[in-house]
């Protein structure tokens, strides 16, 4: 038989779970609501236009096309545009970056958390601080030009590398701070190697920040301009993002804009569909890197 308490904290615990459901559906109001202007609309504003004549997207309005010219638009970017080349070079260049860096990083971070020297405390502290400090330009054009690899995507991406690689280093590091040294310890009894320590102990449990820091990286390298407009000299080396401002300022009667946004959806669509394809692992990595870092 049921207590008459046992009866009275049954009402109690039926409304605190109403209010848990009205507090998230509140949230959830608040968030779709700040989302709708900042978010949607400049999305829809972009991808509707995309579908207009040139005429009609000259009006920039939120309305559907009265006529619709989508074939012709993206037909258009891919033909006139240089798509296929940028879409290339922004392989080229993010696919080994992305690569390098998280594994030079992952290894760096692995010695940093580690490490219990001064010296190696301050080298953390110099490369974190490449997050905020601006790159010397001069001296890697300089330096890039010595090496003949100025203009050059290997240089292009060599210099995203090098410039890149204290965002995953500062993400990583207190995140392996975190992790239990016994199983590095344990693989060491058992005579691994400490590379072979790194391939099966550390990198499984480093996967979801990685992710993290590789979706990332593959943002700011493939978003980059102001280092591709002066490293890549020729159009035959220009990247998604210098190929979309080559072919904005080609016409000299001003912007066709309904062709801007097509370059513009297709130069963004690669990244929409990395996301989500790791939408889940992104978001698991975040909990568990603000959890353990």
């Amino acid at each position: 038989m049921a207590t008459a308490g046992s009866t009275r904290a049954a009402p109690h615990s039926t409304r605190r779970v109403v209010r848990r459901r009205w507090k998230g559906l509140l949230k959830y109001g608040v968030l779709i609501l700040f989302a709708l202007p900042w978010v949607v609309v400049p999305i829809w504003l972009i991808v509707v236009n995309s579908f207009k004549t040139e005429g009609e997207a000259a009006l920039l309005s939120l309305a559907l096309p009265t006529d619709w010219a989508l074939v012709e638009n993206y037909t258009a970017v891919i033909v006139r545009g240089n798509y296929l080349t940028g879409l290339r070079n922004s392989l080229l260049v993010a696919v080994p970056t992305v690569i390098v860096v998280l594994f030079l990083g992952s290894l760096a971070s692995w010695a940093y958390a580690r490490s219990k020297h001064r010296s190696t405390q301050v080298l953390f502290y110099i490369t974190s601080l490449s997050i905020l400090l601006p790159p010397a330009i001069i001296p890697t054009i300089y330096l890039l030009n010595s090496l003949g690899l100025d203009g050059t995507i290997v240089g292009y991406a060599l210099m995203m590398m090098g410039t890149r690689m204290g965002l995953v280093v500062f993400m990583t590091t207190g995140f392996v701070r975190g992790l239990p040294i016994e199983l590095e310890e344990a693989a060491a009894i058992d005579g691994a190697s400490r590379i072979r320590t790194y391939f099966s102990v550390l990198l499984p449990m480093l996967r979801s920040i990685l992710l993290v820091g590789a979706v990332l990286m593959v943002i700011v390298v493939w978003n980059d301009f102001f280092f591709g407009q002066l490293l890549l000299k020729t159009s035959a080396n220009a990247t998604l993002p210098l190929t979309l401002y080559a072919f904005a300022s080609a016409s000299v009667s001003g912007l066709s804009w309904n062709l801007v946004f097509a370059h513009l959806v297709m130069t963004s669509a690669p990244l929409v569909v990395i996301y989500l394809v790791a939408q889940r692992r992104i978001l698991s990595g975040l909990t568990e890197g603000g959890l353990k870092g």
